[in-house]
């Protein structure tokens, strides 16, 4: 048993019979009244995102988790297949674990939080960046920068982001996984 206290992101928790992920969460003292948490949390069953607020001291139910390395090798329809470089043993996962699935390359190295007890699969943490090359923008007007202006570009996995005007086919980018967003281009 755990405490508000030893809330973090990423700790895996059993709230209301399931098994759930603090995605964000801040301590608040106010003025007047006890302290509290409040917390975002992402259910690994479903994929489903809510609020919660804990009193400052609740007890939480915390799972013991294992991490591991995987590498990425591909993705057939709803189904992402992660292999483990120490023994090669290979494992699959669907969509809804994955944070930002649109944003792994094949060959990609990710950790895999596991349940210590059964040894399923609770989460996919990515990098905290990834570099990915545009495939599809429009290009930039110049003289077109008088505020940050974005445009939407296909990076080579698919997904799409939001970049500057002044980025370009070809060029390679550095991407936030954690929240899917432009961090900076990458001179090579």
């Amino acid at each position: 048993m755990a405490t508000t206290s030893d809330i973090r992101r990423g700790l895996c928790i059993n709230f209301k019979n399931d098994i759930y992920k603090i995605v964000e969460f801040l301590h608040v003292k106010p003025g007047k009244g006890p302290a509290f948490v409040r917390t975002k949390l992402k259910s690994l069953t479903t994929g489903k995102v809510i609020e919660n607020t804990f009193s400052a001291g609740h007890k939480i139910d915390d799972i013991r988790v294992e991490t591991r390395q995987y590498q990425f090798l591909y993705q057939d329809g709803e189904f992402y297949h992660f292999m483990q470089t120490d023994d090669y043993s290979q494992i699959r996962l669907t969509e809804q674990i994955l944070d930002h699935p649109g944003l792994m390359k094949d060959g990609e190295m990710v950790t895999i939080v596991m349940n210590a007890e059964d040894q399923m699969p609770l989460a996919v943490e990515l990098p905290p960046n990834v570099v990915l090359e545009i495939t599809e923008t429009e290009p930039g007007v110049k003289g077109n920068t008088a505020t940050n202006a974005t445009k939407p570009a296909t990076v080579e996995t698919g997904a799409t982001i939001n970049v500057p005007l002044f980025i370009n086919e070809g060029d390679k980018v550095r991407v936030d996984t954690e929240t899917g967003t432009y961090k900076e281009r990458v001179k090579e």
